[in-house]
């Protein structure tokens, strides 16, 4: 079964494109299938992906006004990953989905083609709580929430969190939180300590074990046109996001067996 995975934040230099980019590629590592979607018009992660978001003949634009499907816009990456790219035309789906009808269940009905052909398909959100976040919330199984652990980040994942909880109520009762990652994390800072056990206080194994320190060859890499694991496989950023790639495979796998016991239960 495909996992659907959204990550997402409405505030911006957290780590998002990031995270997507470099957990596409932990994962391709682990020999599983994975797509990449760039829904955000500054194309981030389809220039860090090694794709030129300017020679993009088809984007994600064309998925949601639905000229085009997933596989006819899907690219091959060097890092092992399929990417619908991303680019500033995404701005005219989002003004143009305003007058649709169905307007959120747009990414959902496109990837129901594609669902067999993936084991991980990641959703590189736009930082900001608009038409088309909601299309990759209602269109995902899960969230993934990248975040500082600074002060202001608590306050706008109240936002988030609240956001979540109307569409699991409304649009998508599928929908849940799959963890929260603390990024460009520094021990030496005793604000990120504070911030960190608070998270784990109020949410306990939502938070990933797995932390992301700041480290510049996570940071250069993507001028490269490459994750981390491409640019410098020994790097502490790299072998972070593949810790995280390990850990998401473990709790998918905990939560699969769980599923067959209930299954079983349920036969006797």
């Amino acid at each position: 079964m495909t996992k659907i995975i959204a990550v997402a934040n409405q505030k911006g230099g957290v780590g998002k494109t990031t995270t997507c980019i470099n957990l596409a590629a932990s994962l391709a590592e682990t020999k599983k299938r994975v797509l990449l979607i760039d829904l955000d018009p500054q194309g981030n992660a389809t220039m860090g992906s090694g794709i030129n978001k300017k020679e993009c003949e088809y984007t994600c634009n064309d998925v949601l006004l639905e000229t085009k499907t997933i596989s006819e816009v899907s690219v091959p990456t060097v890092a092992g990953y399929d990417l619908v790219p991303g680019n500033p035309d995404l701005t005219v789906a989002e003004v143009s989905l305003l007058q649709q009808p169905e307007r959120e269940q747009r990414l959902k009905k496109a990837l129901q083609h594609c669902n067999k052909s993936y084991d991980f398909i990641i959703i590189d959100c736009p930082p900001s709580l608009n038409m088309l976040t909601l299309n990759a919330l209602v269109a995902a199984q899960a969230v993934l929430i990248p975040m500082q652990c600074e002060y202001y980040a608590l306050e706008g994942l109240a936002g988030l969190m609240d956001t979540i909880e109307q569409v699991r109520s409304t649009l998508n009762p599928e929908l849940k939180l799959e963890g929260l990652l603390r990024t460009m994390y520094d021990n030496r800072n005793r604000l990120c300590g504070d911030v960190s056990q608070q998270l784990l206080n109020h949410f306990g194994d939502k938070v990933y074990r797995t932390v992301v320190p700041r480290n510049v060859r996570l940071a250069e890499a993507p001028s490269f046109g490459m994750p981390a694991l491409l640019y410098d496989k020994t790097s502490p950023g790299a072998s972070a996001y593949l810790i995280l790639a390990g850990e998401i495979l473990r709790k998918q796998s905990q939560q699969q067996d769980q599923v067959k016991e209930v299954e079983q239960l349920e036969t006797v």
